[in-house]
């Protein structure tokens, strides 16, 4: 093997070292951990990705096929040292817009040593390239244009998504710059735990509109600052309050995702501590302000009631279900959040089913696999599927804020109560694709033990107190409400 063909080996292994670990980089932290793509917040980010994305593609394609002299290894050069200056912006906007977790920083340095080993690698060949006469010549690299050649095709596919990304945000930011209801002297103060996640951001957004004051507890605060501006009292401790701070109303949805992995020992105390160590730390404030909340309002979930009640219509009075994990976990939630009833703040539990929006929950992946053809019916089909769409999930968290007669739980789920096997083929229609594959319930019990109680078991709940205290649902139907969601 010449000289020559080994140097070309060695840029090939560090260039799809570079793309693998950049494509984990992408797919693990953008796309499911910081859910860029759903935040109109992060649109300057996406758009320093889509530039770069579109860069490696014109490259991966010129490698691959192209033997490069004169004026056009030139233009590598450049397009390699455009890269280089968007990757160094894109570290900024990330350091300004959002908090990244040790593992993506960690992953970040590789990726730069790899980027640098990487231009070290091409700087001298393309340096001689550039002094050969211009022209482009075919050329052959085995396995590495074929590899290469897939990997454009892939991150321009990834540019180009970013880009309509991008611009739907704009769109969508020129919506939300419209001027806001006006602050109101003596309007009322918000704090909201958990408001940069699917529910919190909605319900941030909506107080904005309303002209509330807003404070919001986020472990990003520079996520949260970005999302909502400088109108947001954003706080990463609940000790930055002082005590005099008037707060009429605290929304408690802090916790981490219940639907996150298997229900292992472990991730069952990580899921109670998270709700329980953030409660208590809200009752901690309540007792030093010097002007209790009116009401306090927690997430709560309708596997309160488990699965003990079968097929029966199940109202707030119901009771829960002693030894089943979720059922046991929601009580404990509920049990510590009453005690803010010491001090005179009206307690409201809301308990949703399966929250139905375009920007997360659960209703993205399963339109991904509906569209995909791999929408099913699981188990039997005939469990109830308790569900509610993100508009009155935030309607009913504000209707408890404003009502005083609630108080206690409050079931938040539509009227329209349905089976899995009607959501699953109502989910279908609303794509235009046919509903054929069946997951037996043994096989999802196997993969996720008890965790599969919240797919094959289900609560047929009402939302009595909801429609008796005068709520009124703007999604009550499933096939209007998903059809609004997508």
């Amino acid at each position: 093997m010449t000289t020559t063909t080994t140097m070309t080996t060695l840029i090939f292994c560090v260039l799809g070292f570079q793309t693998m670990l950049g494509g984990f980089d992408n797919l693990w932290h953008h796309e499911l951990h910081a859910r860029l793509p759903q935040r109109t917040s992060a649109r300057y980010e996406l758009r320093l990705h889509a530039m770069r994305e579109a860069i490696y593609g014109a490259l991966y394609l010129a490698f691959a096929w192209v033997q490069i002299q004169g004026w056009w290894a030139i233009a590598v050069g450049v397009l390699l040292l455009v890269e280089m200056v968007v990757t160094i912006a894109d570290f900024l906007e990330e350091d300004r817009s959002r908090k990244l977790p040790p593992f993506e920083r960690a992953l970040h340095t590789v990726l730069t040593v790899s980027y640098g080993l990487l231009l070290g690698l091409l700087g001298p060949r393309l340096w001689d390239a550039a002094r050969l006469p211009t022209e482009l010549a075919f050329t052959y690299h085995g396995f590495w244009s074929w590899f290469c050649t897939l990997a454009s095709v892939g991150v321009t596919t990834w540019s180009i998504r970013n880009a309509i990304a991008v611009w739907k945000m704009g769109r969508i930011a020129e919506t939300e710059a419209a001027p806001p209801a006006p602050q109101v002297i003596g309007a009322s103060t918000v704090l909201v735990t958990g408001g940069t996640g699917f529910v919190g951001s909605a319900l941030v957004r909506q107080m904005q509109h309303e002209g509330r004051r807003v404070i919001v507890l986020s472990r990003d605060p520079l996520q949260a600052r970005a999302s909502f501006g400088s109108d947001v009292w954003v706080i990463e401790r609940l000790t930055d309050i002082p005590a005099e701070t008037r707060i009429d109303a605290i929304v408690h949805l802090a916790g981490a995702n219940i639907l996150g992995g298997p229900w292992t020992q472990s991730r069952r105390n990580k899921l109670l501590q998270s709700r329980l160590r953030i409660t208590r730390d809200l009752l901690a404030l309540i007792a030093r302000l010097d002007r209790k909340p009116e009401v306090l309002v927690a997430a709560s979930a309708v596997g309160y009631y488990g699965t003990v009640h079968g097929s029966a219509r199940i109202d707030e009075s119901a009771a829960s279900d002693p030894g089943r994990f979720q059922s046991d976990l929601c009580v404990a939630i509920e049990r510590e959040v009453q005690l803010a009833e010491r001090f005179g703040t009206r307690v409201v539990c809301v308990r949703p089913g399966v929250v139905l929006g375009a920007d997360g929950g659960a209703l993205p992946p399963q339109v991904l696999a509906t569209r995909l053809g791999f929408g099913a019916i699981i188990g039997s089909g005939r469990q109830p599927m308790p569900w509610v769409h993100l508009d009155d999930l935030v309607g009913l968290i504000r209707h408890a804020m404003s009502e005083p007669v609630l108080h206690g739980a409050l079931n938040a789920v539509a009227p329209g109560m349905v089976s899995q096997a009607t959501f699953a083929r109502t989910l279908a229609t609303v794509h235009h694709r046919p509903l054929w594959m069946k997951m037996p319930a043994g096989a999802l019990r196997l993969m996720l033990g008890e965790m599969s109680e919240l797919l094959l078991d289900g609560q047929r709940v009402a939302p009595t107190k909801a429609l008796a205290s005068g709520y009124h649902f703007q999604h009550p139907a499933l096939r209007g409400a998903l059809e609004a969601a997508v």
